[in-house]
């Protein structure tokens, strides 16, 4: 966005910062606003966790918030997709864990520019699952037991865990693949890793014991137990002098040796989502995953081999519902729990009992995902899961054990790790200098070289990419590798030398096998060595080729669906399917309208409308016939007028019907008969319209009908027509073959788009692929084969007739004339001879044979014309009567060109029509909100008249005592001398002036407009500000009455009456004031009212004008109809016809009406000339009688109005009883003490009542702990015999198939089932058939005639 000089941009990043570009300046770029991407994942507390927080996004984002204001301090960016986040306890550092496997090590000594020191590459899989992110936000709040402040982040479900021990001596890693990784915390060992463990995978959670007088770390890793409904925790220890024996407790692949570590397996009977260890090592605190409870668990202090089953020791409810998560705190005495409804619990370890607990989030964001403690208890950070929130909570109040216990272990940890914690920060000083020192033991185990004397194949198991880095534990793998084949070397080398002589043998043994015979010849599968890998592989193929034939099949399935909807849509559901017609010459296609069904209900509609259509009609007829009867009556004597009466009956009635052009439609061209239809100029009303519409769309389906008929009929012709061209062309080809023609014949088929249903129908020939046979349909088709050729050669046998048919006769016992041109007349034998040699009879048969040649030739040349005659017969014909039928369609093209223009004739007025309705009801919808506007403003008006009638009542009753009170002061004031007239002048003067001194009291602030805005700020007139003025005024009056203030010469008693008659006049003076400003407001209130009341009036007035101009739209929209006429072209023609264009004022009339109104205007106008002159005169006297009646008519007004007011004079009830009732006090005082008693005994009722329902709560609440604890009993009962049947069923399923009888139980429990099934549906359909009859029946008296009596 520019700025409005165009010499700065506002740009905004996809992120949320905001940058302004200045142009011709240094630098360009100014940042204004810097935002995250707001992709949390991870938070934690860099030690001791008093003044900053740390943050991760999924980016690799990693931001320094300062806490006591949300401020970013810095941040740093990783450029790699993060996952999880952790501060280390013993140094300044921080370690983020990435998708990739990577862990990145962070400097936060200085927190406003954190560094990347060290990176290591653990393994391929993920640290962590990722899910979705959220913006970052900071937000105040205010929960009861804590003070919070929040920031939105990103929930990230299904976390592995990545964490520290309690003294930061080592980092604990968990991955997806169920490998723990230990790596040393110190930035002075560089971050050694020091192994693996390998645990189950899903890691749940990974808890860690570090005391301070110990020098072992334990861990416990909770996990679940695959197919079964149990958690297993696995625990070991680490020793801390580990760094220094990792060699010897792990083995050459990293992974750590369990019995070394004391690895133990504990089993629990139930899910659990959560597990902690306490910090004694001797009881663990579990969530449980099913049911709403938290237990601890008793570990044997006795060791065992195996997995050992733990049993609930402890258990409490839990108050949360949904899976929950356990931590403990720094100092180990609390134990905290959070679940999915948002509460966050502080519990105390030993007790379970909740002493605090916190709503920091919404049930609807899925409650809290994760919580971070400081070292000291005092700061605690509460993470979302979906919600986008990350909520810092303070303690408000904090004492006693609680404060003690957590300041002396914080105290205490902080004293033992400061001398580490300088000597990790001192290294960091040294490793800045020299950056190469740090580089990770992946990277350096990768550069190093490797010289190992070993053949081909060992170097091509060692050979290595170095440019790519390769994983720890990789790398670990392929050192372990080196050493197993530098130890085995000799021994593989002897191995591959006999697997080499062996092979060469078997493929001398298959050469062999191909020279042999079939029969001892066998299947090259056979010499695989290893057949159960061949059949392994044999069954992987052959589950691969299932799993893509039923891909295939659901495929196929799903586009087979989707043709046959596309086909019940758009062929099944058409009653007239739509098609083409084509010239057989020229390039002309005819489409007939495909047409569906007409539902019942249009039906039925239509039905309906025709049925009123002819009831207008026949009701229209009989008032003609009625008028006509009358006029024949009143003629009777006149006949000889009657014929002329009949001719004129005739114009009138056809002058009734509107021409063709007055339609708008051309639709009588098809039959249509359209005589029920409404003029265009009659559809007023919203009834008239939508019958209109439904006449109108039977009109365009019968215009459809007649031409499809026309279409079908051509459809039968084309169809005739090619019948006749191939029976014709039967007998062309055969002419073509007998002629020896090379003309090709004209054959004209249906196309696709004529015969559309081919379209649906698959030829073999359409298909390109190759059918798939299976083998045994193989099989059967070479059987078949064999055996019909085998038939066929026995069939033969020695044919001499046919053959000597053939050899004679040329195969036919007649020569038929069709056969001439193709009659050859053998020549003599002798013609070989030369001519010389013949004899006389040989040269008479030569003569004969040129004879017989000769007239062969004239009949082949006359059968030869004859037959070409008769192709250009044929030929003539064909192009004849295709030629008739492309001008039949040609015609037929046309016709259905005017049927288009028809349609859309039609339609066009269904659609103004349409267009008039929905008008017509966006008009009824404003003048039904504009009458419920009125009134509700109305209602309004009235209040506030109420409103304005009641404030001007108090404002005159507050006036009167106003004015009662300036009165008395002014009173006062005068008659002051007169009570002091006892004593002398000069002192009464002087007394005066003391009379009209007041104390001088500090103005109150005026208060501006925009203090006054606030609802609930105190104002300047309310009475405790009044009541503190008084109190000042009285303070200063105290001051001025003191006896130090007396004039000299006058008495203690003139003192003290002069004071108090001064006091009264103060508090009279004073009261006056607070009258005159309660008058004020008063007033202004009046006056706001007033104000509010005309605006009121103004609204309704506004409303009212727009009610009346939407009447008058109304009216006119009724009245000026949109009507289509249709216009020959060239029948008029206007030379300017852009000034014709807009014809939205014309008005459609016809000629002779025109001509009619202006002769009678003329007439009527010489008529009112003369009636004008007349009613002059008379004009005066008129005005002169209408005045006197005004008079009356409001005299008339007063006096009814003063009758009514008489009579509505109100009296009530209770003023009758008071005048009538002589001892109405004492019947007044009798109902006060009757109420009395009834609330005194309805109150000891009350609280009656109020003790018997304590005393039913306390025994429920008893009676539902009972059952909380009976529930969780049966539900471990349940599990346990859950886990029973399914052994057994286990058990019965390896022992064979089930026993008869089982299997008649089984068959027996179905079919009660199916019994039991079926009797509930009749009972839901009996329940069904009984509403639906009542229904019936309250229908049937809902219709029934009511008889009322007489």
């Amino acid at each position: 966005m520019f700025s409005p000089s165009y010499k700065r941009l506002l740009i905004q990043t996809d992120k949320g910062s905001v940058y302004i570009y200045t142009f011709g300046e240094e630098p360009t770029l100014n940042k204004t606003l810097e935002a995250c991407d707001g992709k949390f994942l991870s938070v934690d507390f860099i030690t001791p966790g008093n003044k900053h927080c740390v943050t991760l996004t999924h980016s690799g984002e990693v931001c320094i918030w300062y806490m006591e204001d949300g401020a970013c301090v810095s941040r740093i960016y990783l450029k790699t997709s993060a996952t999880v986040l952790a501060c280390s306890p013993s140094s300044f550092s921080a370690v983020v864990g990435t998708v990739s496997g990577y862990v990145h090590f962070l400097d936060l000594r200085d927190a406003k520019s954190p560094q990347a020191i060290h990176k290591a590459f653990l393994s391929e899989s993920s640290v962590q699952h990722l899910l979705c992110c959220h913006t970052l936000y900071l937000i105040e709040c205010d929960p009861h037991p804590t003070s919070q402040k929040g920031i939105m982040l990103v929930p990230v479900p299904q976390m592995r865990e990545f964490s520290y021990d309690q003294r930061g001596i080592y980092l604990l890693v968990g991955t997806s693949e169920g490998h723990i990784f230990v790596i040393s915390a110190n930035p002075s060992r560089i971050f050694q890793i020091l192994g693996f463990v390998e645990v189950g995978k899903d890691i749940l959670q990974i808890s860690t014991v570090s005391l301070l007088e110990s020098d072992i770390v334990e861990v416990m890793v909770l996990s679940p137990v695959p197919q079964t409904e149990r958690s297993k925790l696995e625990i070991f220890t680490l020793p801390r002098l580990l760094p220094q024996v990792s060699t010897s407790i792990a083995d050459q692949r990293g992974r750590m040796i369990d019995e070394l570590i004391h690895k133990i397996l504990y089993e629990i009977e139930h899910t659990l989502s959560s597990a902690v260890l306490d910090f004694q090592s001797k009881r663990v605190y579990g969530f449980c995953k099913e049911v709403p409870y938290i237990c601890s668990y008793l570990l044997p202090e006795q060791a065992h081999k195996g997995i050992c089953i733990l049993k609930p020791h402890q258990k409490v409810q839990s108050k949360h519902y949904g899976p929950g998560m356990l931590s403990l705190s720094p100092h180990g005495s609390w134990l905290i729990s959070r679940a999915k409804c948002g509460t966050l619990c502080i519990r105390d370890i030993y007790t379970l009992e909740t002493f605090v607990s916190c709503r920091s989030h919404s049930h609807q964001g899925h409650g809290i995902q994760s919580v971070r403690i400081s070292l000291d208890g005092q700061n605690i950070l509460v993470n979302g899961r979906e919600d986008g929130t990350l909520v810092y909570l303070r303690w408000r109040r904090l004492g006693g054990i609680l404060t003690t216990e957590t300041l002396d272990y914080c105290q205490q940890l902080l004293t033992i790790m400061s001398n580490a914690m300088e000597e990790e920060d001192n290294y960091f000083s040294v490793a800045q200098s020299d950056s190469s020192s740090l580089r990770s033991e992946s990277q350096h185990s990768i550069n190093e070289n490797v010289s190992l004397s070993i053949d081909s194949s060992q170097e091509a198991l060692l050979q290595v990419d170095n440019t790519k880095e390769i994983p720890w534990i990789q790398q670990k793998n392929q050192e372990a590798l080196r050493m197993e084949i530098k130890l085995f070397s000799n021994k593989r080398r002897e191995i591959k030398t006999g697997m080499k002589e062996l092979a060469k043998t078997i493929l001398n043994m298959m050469e062999e096998n191909e020279t042999v015979d079939n029969i001892a010849k066998l299947d090259p599968r056979e010499f695989g060595l290893d057949l159960e890998e061949l059949e392994r592989l044999h069954d992987e193929s052959e589950e691969e080729i299932e799993k893509i034939k039923k891909d295939v099949e659901m495929y196929n399935l799903a586009k087979r669906y989707l043709a046959e909807l596309i086909k019940q849509e758009c062929w099944d559901s058409m009653a007239v399917k739509g098609r083409a017609l084509k010239c057989f010459h020229i390039p002309c296609v005819v489409e007939n309208f495909p047409m569906k069904e007409r539902t019942d209900e249009e039906l039925k509609k239509l039905t309906r409308v025709l049925q009123q259509k002819k009831i207008e009609t026949e009701c229209l007829k009989l008032r003609k016939e009625i008028v006509e009867f009358q006029s024949t009556m009143t003629l009777v004597k006149k006949r000889h007028e009657e014929d002329d009466e009949e001719e004129e009956d005739d114009v009138a009635v056809k002058d009734t019907n509107l021409p063709n052009y007055m339609f708008g439609s051309q639709s009588t061209d098809f039959g249509i008969h359209a005589s029920l239809l409404s003029s265009q100029l009659e559809l007023h009303s919203r009834e008239e319209k939508i019958n209109q519409i439904i006449l109108l769309k039977d009109i365009i389906y019968k215009v459809k009908t007649a031409f499809n008929k026309e279409f079908d009929a051509a459809y039968k012709q084309k169809e005739f027509e090619i019948a006749r061209i191939k029976e014709r062309n039967v007998r062309i080809q055969e002419i073509i073959l007998d002629l020896e023609l090379e003309e090709p014949v004209w054959q004209p088929e249906f196309d696709d788009y004529e015969k559309p249903e081919k379209i649906l129908v698959v030829e073999k020939s359409e298909i390109t692929a190759q059918k798939y046979v299976k083998p045994w349909q193989k099989v059967k088709a070479e059987l078949t084969t064999i055996r019909e050729t085998e038939e066929r050669l026995l069939s033969r046998v020695p044919d001499t007739r046919r053959r000597a048919l053939m050899d004679m006769m040329g195969g036919v016992l007649e020569v038929k004339k069709e056969d001439i041109l193709r009659m050859v007349i053998p020549p003599p034998a002798f013609i070989a001879k030369p001519d010389a040699l013949w004899s006389e009879e040989e040269k008479k048969q030569f003569k004969e044979y040129e004879k017989k040649v000769k007239d062969l030739n004239e009949e082949r040349d006359k059968y030869r014309k004859s037959v070409e005659a008769e192709l250009r017969k044929l030929q003539n014909s064909i192009q004849e009567s295709t030629q008739n039928f492309d001008d039949y369609l040609k015609r037929l093209f046309e016709r259905r060109v005017k049927a288009e223009i028809v349609v859309n004739q039609e339609e066009l007025k269904i659609n103004n029509l349409i267009f008039s309705l929905l008008l017509d009801e966006e008009i009824n919808s404003r003048e039904t909100f504009l009458n419920n506007y009125l009134t509700r403003k109305q209602e309004e008006k009235n209040q506030t008249s109420e409103a304005i009638q009641k404030a001007r009542e108090d404002l005159d009753v507050y006036k009167e005592h106003y004015d009662n009170l300036l009165a008395e002061d002014k009173v006062l004031d005068r008659s002051f001398k007169k009570e002091f007239s006892e004593i002398p002048s000069h002192q009464v003067d002087m007394l005066y002036k003391l009379f009209k001194r007041r104390p001088r009291i500090p103005k109150p602030k005026v208060h501006s407009d925009a203090a006054s805005s606030v609802p609930f700020a105190e104002r300047p007139e309310s009475g405790k500000l009044n009541k503190d003025a008084f109190a000042q005024l009285m303070k200063g009056m105290d001051d001025m009455d003191n006896i130090n203030n007396m004039p000299e010469g006058l008495g203690p008693s003139v003192w003290e009456h002069f004071c108090m008659t001064r006091r009264v006049k103060v508090e009279n003076e004073q009261k006056v004031k607070q009258k005159a400003a309660g008058l004020v407001e008063m007033a202004a209130f009046l006056r706001r009212r007033v104000e509010e009341d005309d605006k009121v009036q103004q609204e309704i007035e506004k409303v009212f004008q727009e009610l009346i101009l939407l009447q008058e739209e109304k009216v006119k929209f009724e009245l000026n109809l949109t009507i289509q006429i249709l216009l020959k072209q060239g029948q008029v023609e206007l030379e300017n016809f852009q000034l014709f264009l807009e014809y939205s004022d014309a008005i459609l009339i016809n000629r002779n009406i025109i001509e009619d109104l202006n002769s009678v205007i003329r007439t009527q106008g010489q008529k009112k000339v003369t009636s004008m002159m007349e009613s002059k005169d008379i004009h005066k006297g008129i005005f002169q009688i209408e005045w006197e009646h005004k008079k009356m008519e409001m005299e008339m007004e007063d006096l009814n109005q003063k009758a009514w007011d008489i009579q509505m004079l109100f009296f009530s009830r209770e003023r009758q009883k008071y005048l009538n009732e002589p001892n109405y006090e004492t019947l007044i005082a009798l109902q006060i003490g009757i109420m009395e008693e009834t609330i005194a005994v309805l109150d000891k009722t009350h609280k009656k009542n109020v003790e018997n329902c304590k005393k039913l709560l306390r025994k429920l609440v008893k009676f539902g702990n009972q059952k909380d604890v009976a529930n969780y009993t049966l539900s471990c009962n349940l599990r346990e015999e859950l886990m029973a049947v399914s052994e057994r069923k286990d058990i019965c399923r390896a022992l064979g198939s089930e026993l008869t009888c089982e299997k008649i139980a089984k068959k027996q429990y179905e079919n009660m089932m199916q019994q039991q099934k079926l009797t509930n549906i009749s009972k839901q359909q009996a329940e069904q058939i009984l509403i639906l009859q009542a229904e019936v029946e309250r229908l049937r008296m809902k219709t029934f005639p009511a008889l009322l009596p007489m």
